[in-house]
Parts: C-alpha cells; structure tokens; sequence
C-alpha cells in the first residue's frame, strides 16, 4: 500500500489513548486539552505537484499542514505552538518531526495509512499517545 491509494480520502477519529497525556506533555492547558479530547477530527490528505495537503477538520479548529517531504517548515499545532517541522514518506507512513524553539522538546508523530484507517502515533518526552482515524464511507 502506498501513499497515493489514500489520497482525497477521509478518514474520522475513532479512538484515542493517552492523547491528554501526551497534550499535558507539551504544556497544553486544561481548557484546550478538555476541546481536544471531546472534538473527532476529520483527517484528509491530498497532493498537487510535489506539494502535500494534511488537512484536519473539526469543530473546534481546522488545520492544513503543507509540506514537501524533506524540506522543514514552519508550523503552527493545533494548540498554538509554532514549532520547526519535516515530514518525510516512508512507504505508507508520514513520518514527522517537530523542534519547538521555545521548550526545546521534539514531538515524533507517525501517520501509517492503510486501506481503512490512519493510525497516528505520538510521542513526547517518555509519553506516546495513540489515534486511530477510520475512513469515512
């Protein structure tokens, strides 16, 4: 399986472990922790060019996150953090890595694709946090 057979698909939260603890992690306060464990993101992917679109839409924020595998960028977390990022393809997984200036921490996340869900792995610090996005019919 590789990238393309998943692009222009969407895929909804489906289940979530320890992501209050990865967020508490990062220095994320109580009330956006609280809108992030009750929202269910819907995770899109798509490409134009050498370009890729990682969208994630929800009631409380939506995200795009543009990146040309390889190259760092800067971004912005869904809780307000800028960080440095570079996102590198290997295989069907989006391999990320993110340097936030201000606290020194570097956040990996791991988006695996497959047929009929994304399975995004985080870790920060000694904490890893797990979400599991079904593809939506």
């Amino acid at each position: 399986m590789t990238l393309t057979g998943c692009l222009g698909k969407k895929y909804k939260l489906d289940k979530s472990d320890k992501f209050d603890e990865y967020m508490k992690a990062l220095g994320v306060g109580l009330v956006t922790r609280k809108m992030g464990n009750a929202v269910s993101p819907v995770a899109e992917l798509t490409k134009n060019g050498d370009e890729y679109t990682l969208t994630s839409t929800s009631t409380f924020k939506n995200v795009a996150l543009k990146f040309t595998p390889g190259v760092e960028f800067d971004q912005e977390t869904p809780d307000g953090r800028r960080v440095k990022a570079i996102i590198t393809i290997d295989g069907n997984t989006l391999h990320e890595v993110q340097k936030d200036p201000n606290s020194g921490k570097e956040t990996v996340i791991d988006r695996t694709f497959s047929d009929d869900e994304i399975k995004m792995v985080m870790t920060v610090d000694d904490i890893t946090a797990t979400r599991i996005y079904k593809i939506q019919a």
